[in-house]
């Protein structure tokens, strides 16, 4: 065994997971992406997906994927540089600007790929990247690729964001890069504010509104248009794969950074071009969104439904105001426990860990479509409760 197999051969908390029978990853789902899925030939409730306004099943977006891959093919066998560039994503991403109030947008082929691509090209050696400490994933990965200054501050406080921005060269590009919706606690980033002190330092401003498209402000346009800050904000990003029930991402500016972008992101000029039907999906779940505005509302019904449950019942649910509801167990191996036996009585939920969270920090995730009913949020209530009260975690 080679020295590379021998260090990852001890890593081997998944197979000691799947000995106590308590491994949530990777479960084959035999059904459509809706509230309700088969896993494991089980119908549950499903409430652990990010399909916020519960269209991945829609009949018009899916008749739209049929037809495009009928015109153009099943990929575009290319990147969007080259020869991958199609008039249907041309198409796209002139709705996309329009939508979120910028000059030009860009599509990428995956949500990750635009934090990863676009981040790291923004800021140069000589500049600063100030983020928060609870920023997604793919955001982390764009700084660690980028040679800028890396500062971080402490997740939505402004005294330590402020603190980090007076650390600042006045004469560098400083970017402050935010999540308009954190995805695993569910508070909402303070943008009035950042983009107050972005001003009083001379800073750009970057936010990712992943989980905030199609929930927050007007048709779903999400946390910058909801709080008015459009157009103080300099880079819009979002993706596909939520509230748009497709796959990939967009980032959206005024010309002279897409012009740049086009020309610099690595993920977008060498990677292949979103697929036709992944276009035509999106394009198609943005026209329904704008156009049934129904939607936005039933889901907001429902997360008050299920944020004023889950405190009555007495869980720890920390500072969400989103249909993400964090339910905080600060237990790594009870919160396996609580998950498998969620699933066992009929509700799918995520389970949050470390090195994701601290181990104190452990949670499920509760996330809601505007899809569900209020009769299953209510079943889903009470089944959790009955679960927690089993294990301890309320009274």
């Amino acid at each position: 065994m080679g020295l590379l197999q021998d260090k990852l051969s001890r890593y081997t908390e998944p197979q000691r997971l799947q000995g106590l029978h308590l491994y949530p990853y990777f479960k084959e789902i035999e059904s459509a992406q809706d509230t309700e899925v088969i896993l494991d030939g089980k119908r549950v409730l499903m409430f652990g997906s990010n399909s916020y306004m519960g269209l991945t099943n829609h009949p018009k977006i899916k008749k739209a994927a049929i037809e495009a891959t009928k015109k153009y093919g099943t990929g575009c066998a290319g990147s969007r540089f080259l020869n991958g560039t199609l008039d249907l994503h041309v198409k796209l991403e002139k709705k996309l600007a329009e939508y979120v109030g910028k000059e030009e947008a860009m599509c990428f082929s995956a949500g990750f790929n635009v934090n990863m691509g676009v981040i790291s090209k923004l800021t140069g050696p000589h500049d600063y990247i100030i983020y928060d400490e609870l920023d997604h994933a793919s955001i982390i990965t764009g700084i660690q690729l980028s040679f800028a200054k890396k500062l971080k501050f402490r997740h939505n406080d402004m005294a330590s964001l402020e603190r980090r921005l007076k650390q600042c060269d006045s004469k560098s590009i400083k970017l402050v890069v935010v999540d308009a919706v954190y995805s695993m606690e569910g508070d909402v980033a303070k943008l009035p504010e950042i983009v107050l002190l972005a001003k009083k330092y001379g800073a750009s401003v970057y936010v990712d509104e992943a989980h905030g498209i199609g929930v927050f402000g007007r048709q779903g346009r999400g946390v910058c248009d909801a709080l008015g800050v459009t157009k103080d904000v300099d880079v819009i990003m979002g993706t596909f794969s939520k509230s748009m029930a497709s796959i990939g991402g967009f980032c959206a500016a005024d010309s002279s950074v897409i012009n740049w972008l086009r020309h610099t992101a690595y993920p977008y000029i060498f990677s292949a071009s979103m697929t036709p039907a992944a276009a035509a999906a999106a394009m198609t779940a943005l026209d329904i969104i704008k156009a049934e505005p129904w939607r936005q509302e039933k889901l907001w019904e429902l997360t008050h439904q299920a944020i004023e449950g889950f405190r009555q019942l007495g869980f720890e649910i920390g500072r969400t105001e989103t249909p993400i509801i964090p339910l905080f167990i600060r237990d790594n191996d009870k919160t396996f426990l609580f998950t498998r036996m969620a699933f066992d009585e009929g509700v799918f939920i995520n389970p949050v860990v470390s090195p994701a969270v601290p181990p104190e920090d452990t949670l499920v995730r509760f996330s809601l479509m505007a899809s569900h009913t209020r009769e299953q949020v209510d079943t889903a209530l009470d089944k959790l409760g009955k679960c927690a009260r089993r294990l301890g975690i309320i009274k």
